[in-house]
């Protein structure tokens, strides 16, 4: 059984659940799987609902006049009993009714349960609350508080009732979860850890085979039905199988969840994506959908498929300095598949094989800025990327311990080259102190900039920053 890096979150919210949880994430990204998990390995006595097996649930919550009304009407439907002060109640799918989580407050104010949540899509605007500003949803009150009438207005998530609801993303395995499978002992975790802080050459065997590792995961990706796939069968027409599947559910999901006349948009752009990457700058065309179609007038699709975690963006920053938000230029951005997998599949097996071989003669720059895009939104980082005229492009800029960490990946022997880069790192009101270059080869320092093997993208993590001292009593007069 795959763990993930999410359940030590999950679990902490369970041992001081004082608020709801909501799990949100791409479609198959295991999160159902994992917070049954979470709630047996804690010993919890929970009952589940999910919204799209049991559609009669949403009508139940949706017209509950209160949370005894709503609970007594649950009881009827689920198959344990539920215990005041003993039991959770978790909903699945919650993306059949969103306007749940407008409600928490109430939920989470009586008491009487726990409640976790997870869904997809959300965050994104559907066809059942998009442009109705006048649209309002039932409350739900507490059974000895408050008015049975409370009115809450349907929104999405930002919508979400501060301080009553703890939310947190789940991404398809990263490549450090998806090493579980050839059962990397800690050790060698440990050593490579090392080799990353303290930019020293790993062992060349350990080298080889881990870009072995890596290669393949550019072939499996990080979603668990694929994974799994390849754990138990080794069949790589296997996996790409449950990949075109899970494309085929990202489409229906598109003509479920969004207005008519969005639909074949979002089909385009996604189908769109591969190509649009393996251009030479990256950068989406919105041309390419339809010449003269400008920005603003699709502007929304593009929201859609990133809020629904099925494409990652990265942003064109106009200037390469912290906050990077503050020079974000919305209407420029690189779009990325949320898996790799994903995106190796679309490209078909004659990639898969060479990508399987190691030949020299596939370029994989699109492969791996994409791999590398999907690794640091899986931890926690805003994606960015920086373009003039003059100097040229990097292909990624984050924010890391305070500073802007610029990053570019070469996937050829030239990696040397990089002649933005080098012009970024002189001038000197860009302050950056150092860059990263992930390569194929091994681990080299040159001046500012770290050459490091494509894997050790796994151990790129923000450090917690130390506030000092901001005690009430450190400002007493």
């Amino acid at each position: 059984m795959l763990k993930r890096k999410i359940e030590k979150e999950i679990t902490g919210w369970i041992a001081n659940a004082d608020k709801a949880l909501l799990v949100y994430g791409v479609r198959q990204a295991g999160k159902t799987f994992i917070i049954r998990k979470c709630l047996q390995d804690m010993g919890c006595y929970y009952v589940e609902f999910n919204l799209i097996r049991q559609p009669e649930i949403v009508p139940l919550l949706r017209d509950a006049a209160s949370i005894d009304d709503m609970i007594l009407k649950l009881s009827l439907i689920s198959e344990k009993k539920i215990v005041p002060g003993k039991t959770w109640i978790f909903f699945d799918e919650i993306q059949r009714y969103r306007e749940i989580v407008t409600k928490i407050k109430f939920l989470v104010e009586d008491g009487r349960f726990h409640y976790i949540m997870s869904g997809s899509l959300l965050g994104t605007e559907s066809h059942a609350i998009d442009n109705r500003a006048n649209a309002r949803g039932r409350g739900l009150r507490p059974a000895s508080k408050g008015d049975a009438g409370h009115i809450v207005e349907i929104a999405n998530l930002k919508s979400a009732p501060v301080g009553y609801m703890k939310s947190v993303t789940m991404y398809p395995l990263d490549f450090e979860e998806f090493l579980q499978i050839f059962e990397v002992s800690d050790a060698v975790f440990s050593l490579l850890s090392q080799c990353f802080e303290e930019r020293k050459p790993v062992d060349e065997v350990i080298h080889a085979k881990l870009m072995e590792m890596f290669h393949l995961y550019l072939l499996v990706g990080g979603m668990p039905a694929a994974v799994e796939k390849y754990r138990t069968t080794g069949d790589i027409n296997a996996v790409m199988e449950e990949h075109l599947s899970l494309v085929e559910q990202y489409k229906l999901d598109f003509t479920q969840y969004e207005q008519e006349n969005r639909r074949l948009a979002l089909t385009r752009i996604y189908e769109m994506i591969p190509a649009e990457l393996n251009e030479k700058n990256k950068r989406f065309k919105i041309a390419d959908i339809q010449k003269d179609l400008r920005y603003e007038r699709i502007q929304d699709s593009f929201v859609w498929l990133w809020k629904a975690g099925v494409a990652l963006p990265a942003f064109n920053a106009t200037e390469p300095t912290i906050p990077l938000m503050l020079n974000e230029k919305s209407s420029l951005f690189k779009l990325f598949l949320s898996d790799v997998g994903l995106l190796t599949t679309l490209y078909g097996r004659a990639t898969k094989l060479k990508i399987l071989n190691n030949e020299s003669d596939i370029n994989k720059g699109a492969i791996y800025e994409n791999v590398v895009a999907q690794e640091l939104a899986a931890h926690g980082f805003s994606l960015y990327y920086y373009n003039n005229k003059k100097m040229g492009e990097l292909d990624f800029l984050i924010e890391l311990d305070g500073k802007v960490l610029p990053i570019e990946v070469k996937s050829g022997k030239d990696y040397e080259k990089h002649s933005a880069l080098t012009q970024a790192l002189k001038k000197e009101a860009f302050h950056m102190e150092n860059a990263i270059v992930f390569t194929n080869e091994n681990v080299m320092e040159k001046g500012r900039i770290s050459y490091l093997p494509i894997y050790m993208v796994m151990f790129l993590k923000e450090k917690e920053i130390s506030f000092g001292d901001l005690s009430v009593n450190r400002f007493r007069i």
